[in-house]
């Protein structure tokens, strides 16, 4: 519960390029900020460099703990991006965000060639939507970076994924896959210590998987690493609610919510500032800790 975060479950430290996080309290935020024409909810609207940088400082500014930018869309059927594409995307960008934000920033690739960029001029973390197994130079150039990693379960591809998406236990196979990811990831260099695992909501889930694994996302921290959540705005808050993409905003905040209150340690989202108070006022809802200050 978010009235004893930090005291009824572990903590795990996430180590990146020189940096210590403790993760297990109230969960770190981290901002999307999508390059792309075609991404589902902000898809062309920051494709415009100076666009794009100042929306990052609007995100550190509504209390984003880390920056997500992407080149390329990930959303059902979205078509592949080529690699000079998405590097003339996003390294300007994370390069004239680094300079003027604390905050450390997250490239979302499966590139090997756009996360070395991206690493160049600042970034910190690689997100890989694929486990990083798109790529076979993916794990090299972590490792070789001290990059944090974003380890995140998919079934299929982005053209392929959300046709019939099948499991007999989806805990327990995006778990197993997962663990056999942290296992491969070390042999590779990358210590566990600086991997956050995904389990990949909407990436080849049906709306009920996806349901089945927030209910149980504490089974993914058992794998001994923080758990990143990645619901803002897909689609399946409009399945199960009959609401259109553009009037899931509210559903985002109350998935997030329980998100927190089921074990999220990195919750990934558009709406920074609404996300950040709903969860301090949820908190301050639960806080046992003596009456409130008259």
């Amino acid at each position: 519960m978010l009235s004893s975060l930090g005291s009824t479950r572990p903590t795990f430290t996430w180590n990146f390029r020189g940096q210590t996080w403790r993760l297990g309290g109230l969960p770190k935020l981290m901002g999307i900020l999508n390059v792309t024409p075609d991404s589902f909810s902000d898809g062309g609207q920051f494709l415009d460099s100076s666009r794009a940088v100042d929306r990052c400082l609007q995100l550190v500014a509504e209390g984003a703990d880390l920056i997500d930018v992407g080149g390329e869309s990930t959303r059902p059927n979205a078509e592949p991006v080529a690699k000079d594409e998405e590097i003339r995307r996003i390294v300007p960008v994370v390069a004239e965000v680094a300079k003027r934000v604390t905050v450390p920033i997250s490239i979302d690739t499966t590139k090997a060639a756009v996360a070395e960029r991206a690493l160049d001029v600042g970034a910190a973390i690689v997100n890989d939507v694929s486990g990083l197994l798109f790529d076979p130079r993916m794990p090299d150039v972590c490792a070789q970076g001290q990059a944090g990693v974003i380890c995140m379960h998919r079934q299929g591809t982005p053209q392929t994924m959300q046709i019939n998406p099948r499991y007999a236990d989806v805990v327990r196979e995006v778990s197993d896959f997962l663990a056999d990811r942290l296992v491969a990831l070390e042999e590779c260099g990358i210590a566990r210590e600086r991997v956050v695992v995904d389990p990949g909501i909407g990436f080849g889930k049906t709306p009920d998987h996806n349901l089945t694994i927030l209910r149980h996302i504490m089974r993914f921290r058992a794998l001994g690493r923080p758990v990143l959540i990645g619901h803002s705005r897909k689609r399946f808050l409009g399945k199960i609610l009959g609401r259109k993409l553009d009037e899931v905003s509210a559903a985002t905040i109350g998935v997030a919510l329980a998100a927190a209150l089921n074990g999220a340690d990195i919750l990934r989202v558009h709406d920074v500032g609404a996300t950040r108070d709903a969860l301090e006022a949820c908190r301050a809802v639960l806080d046992d800790g003596g009456p409130p200050a008259s």
